[in-house]
């Protein structure tokens, strides 16, 4: 998308302070869109202020907002502050989730219920509250994860969790069609991130990193 498809546009990004989320919103911010950066927890407040200031250096607005998206409140608050700061919010993009990799015969019940929680009920109701603050003709953007179409294990409950969300999303693209809000799920492969290569051997990364689609550079 070029800079002027997205001059004066307003992007929230759910979990847009570091890895993905942060690449996102930058290259957003580049594109002169005004940017929302929302972060998790204290630990990536330092995160969430690096990518507000280079959204600002590159000329662009961005304010930065914490906030637990697995309790709908939160992600209520979230779209309030956005279309209060901003006047409405053109673009929501998700990429809220957890990596777990764990046999289906060692994962605790605590385990599953996060897992779920993150990867699936606050993915849900992110989309609840975009349908509802969108502006018409906006776009709902939800990051899952190629393993949902691999055939391996050890990631039952991230994968799992995430599963869902391309129901809600077909659900709710036709469910805001009306609006000419586009509504959708984007499966990437494997991520140069810290959460991945500690938990993987080099026969699996290759794997993974086969099993996603080659874009030539």
């Amino acid at each position: 998308m070029d800079r002027q498809a997205l001059e004066g546009k307003v992007v929230l990004v759910a979990a847009g302070a570091k890895n993905l989320g942060s690449l996102i919103s930058r290259r957003m911010g580049e594109r002169g869109a005004k940017v929302v950066v929302h972060y998790h927890s204290e630990s990536a407040q330092a995160d969430a202020e690096d990518t507000v200031a280079a959204i600002q250096n590159v000329g662009s607005e961005a304010f930065m907002m914490q906030g637990d998206l697995t309790h709908p409140a939160n992600v209520v608050a979230l779209f309030k502050e956005a279309k209060s700061r901003f006047g409405g919010i053109d673009i929501a993009v998700n990429t809220v989730g957890k990596v777990l990799r764990k046999a289906i015969v060692d994962t605790s019940e605590d385990e599953y219920d996060a897992m779920f929680d993150i990867n699936a009920k606050a993915a849900y109701f992110f989309i609840r509250e975009a349908g509802k603050h969108v502006n018409d003709d906006g776009k709902i953007i939800t990051i899952v994860t190629s393993l949902l179409a691999a055939f391996t294990d050890g990631y039952s409950t991230y994968a799992g969790g995430k599963a869902p969300v391309e129901d809600f999303t077909r659900a709710a693209a036709k469910e805001f069609a009306s609006r000419g809000i586009s509504v959708t799920a984007i499966g990437p492969g494997p991520m140069d991130t810290p959460f991945f290569y500690g938990q993987e051997t080099p026969e699996r990364v290759a794997y993974h990193k086969s099993s996603s689609l080659k874009i030539p550079s």
